[in-house]
């Protein structure tokens, strides 16, 4: 590179970071990572290979990542959405959760938001821990925890001691789905991922949906060896983590470099393809310095005040639903929850379908979060001058879907703008850590003194999703500009 080029480059450095020469943990140096700038993969070592024999390796990967993540991914969910289920669990029997644990309205919307605030304190730090422990072990710590403390919280005589386990399951369960995100950082490249994380998380909006058949099935548990029906139900949940993480400490594979279960040239296939800017096995656990300009680059904020944003104007659509199946006239506990099943079908086929368009680049993750976010104005905007219930409740199966969607569609490009093993891991699960907001904002802002028509709750929400569309745009414009200079350098 000329001098010429090599004081432009430098420039850009000290403006943005593009270019770093990090050290591993295990002294080897001089491994050069081109990071939040766009993922143009010049860098990366040409290798080629047979199609069929990359396919086949993917399609190992494939089998454990995303098929074993999205099964514990089922039980996680239904784990944590069956609480409020567990609220109207034999609720005419006299042997509801409520009653017996002597909870008044405040106590148990705290029982509901002390899960968000844990995971709002545990989230950032986990991804790290899975690089420091490794991702087999880490995993296990996390889902035998959550696992343990599901079925402990069925022993809860009162509301410190809910208090207490839904604190720890939160804890526990914070790691995971940044975790899993970070895990396949490790394995695929940018472009594989949109339908793999698609499958994922709509799994899990599939799972909301029979969590509520499973809470309905187990009412009639109700006595059986002397335990209430809502205790059963947290029994039930919790057993198959304790078993599923005992599949990944023994199972997981860790890295595309270390996984028994590949051959030698797989092995030496994925874990050469991902270039050097990718999270690595042999990469550092920590670096202040990348921390630092971590914390400086500002698609960071813009990112953070995205998911916030989404988090409460968004996902806080779902806590209109119930309210609209009231009225629809769907007030006993068998039908409400057959009517919760649609919204969150809805979601799994819409994710599902923009993760096949988006990996075959028929649309475009920027354009069509933006158009996400858009839809959902507009279902507020009808929810706000519409009265017909049936109406309402087409719309809000529309924006369920929309809200569930949108994190998924934008995972990729948030992923593909963070730098290396430290990075990435913070990176990831800070931001995730914002989207907790919506479940410490939600309860209050659709509070039961807004109802039912709920005006100033949906208006809350669609100032957030204002500036949601607006933390999006920009962060478009600052990873384009970034990707046209790094592009620019890179072709000098």
């Amino acid at each position: 590179m000329a001098a010429k080029d090599t004081e432009k480059l430098d420039s850009v450095v000290a403006e943005e970071p593009v270019l770093t020469t990090s050290s591993s943990s295990d002294g080897d140096a001089g491994k050069a990572e081109l990071g939040t700038a766009g993922y143009d993969e010049s860098p990366a070592p040409v290798i080629d290979v047979d199609p069929a024999f990359a396919k086949k390796a993917l399609r190992k990967v494939d089998y454990w990542l995303v098929g074993f993540y999205s099964l514990v991914y089922v039980f996680r969910v239904i784990d944590s959405g069956n609480y409020s289920n567990a609220a109207i669990i034999n609720l005419e029997a006299g042997t509801g959760i409520k009653k017996q644990l002597n909870l008044n309205a405040s106590q148990w919307a705290w029982t509901l938001s002390i899960f968000s605030y844990s995971y709002l304190i545990f989230e950032p730090s986990n991804t790290l821990l899975l690089k420091i422990f490794r991702p087999s072990r880490w995993m296990f710590c996390l889902i035998f925890f959550w696992g343990a403390a599901a079925c402990a919280s069925a022993a809860a005589q009162s509301f410190g001691g809910m208090m207490g386990a839904r604190f720890a399951i939160g804890a526990a369960e914070a790691g995971f789905y940044p975790a899993v995100l970070y895990h396949m950082a490790f394995w695929y490249k940018p472009e594989e991922l949109p339908t793999r994380i698609a499958l994922f998380y709509s799994v899990g909006q599939l799972s909301s949906a029979l969590s509520g058949l499973l809470a309905y099935a187990v009412s009639f548990m109700d006595g059986l060896q002397g335990i209430s029906g809502w205790r059963w139900l947290f029994i039930i949940e919790g057993l198959p983590a304790l078993v599923l993480a005992f599949v990944a400490l023994f199972w997981l594979p860790d890295y595309p470099d270390t996984a028994s279960y590949l051959t030698e040239e797989e092995r030496a296939y994925l874990s050469g393809r991902m270039g050097p800017r990718a999270p690595t096995s042999w990469g550092k656990n920590w670096d202040f310095s990348a921390i630092k300009k971590l914390f400086k680059d500002p698609t960071f904020w813009t990112f953070n005040v995205y998911w916030i944003g989404h988090g409460i104007g968004g996902f806080g659509i779902g806590y209109a639903l119930p309210t609209v199946i009231y009225e629809l006239g769907f007030t006993t506990t068998t039908n409400s929850q057959l009517m919760n099943i649609p919204p969150y079908v809805a979601t799994f086929l819409f994710l599902n379908a923009l993760g096949y368009f988006l990996q075959r680049k028929i649309i475009r993750p920027w354009t069509t979060a933006v158009a996400i976010a858009a839809t959902i104005i507009v279902c507020y905007i009808v929810l706000f001058t519409v009265s017909n219930s049936v109406v309402k409740y087409i719309f809000l199966i529309i924006a369920v879907s929309c809200a569930g969607s949108a994190y998924p569609v934008i995972w990729p490009e948030r992923m593909r703008a963070l730098e290396g093993t430290v990075s990435s891991g913070i990176g990831i699960g800070f931001t995730n850590a914002m989207a907790q907001f919506s479940g410490i904002a939600g309860p209050r802002i659709y509070s039961t003194v807004f109802g039912p028509s709920y005006h100033v709750s949906y208006g809350i929400c669609l100032v957030f999703l204002v500036v949601d569309i607006i933390a999006l745009l920009l962060s478009w414009f600052l990873i384009r500009r970034r990707d046209k200079r790094v592009a620019a350098l890179v072709g000098a």
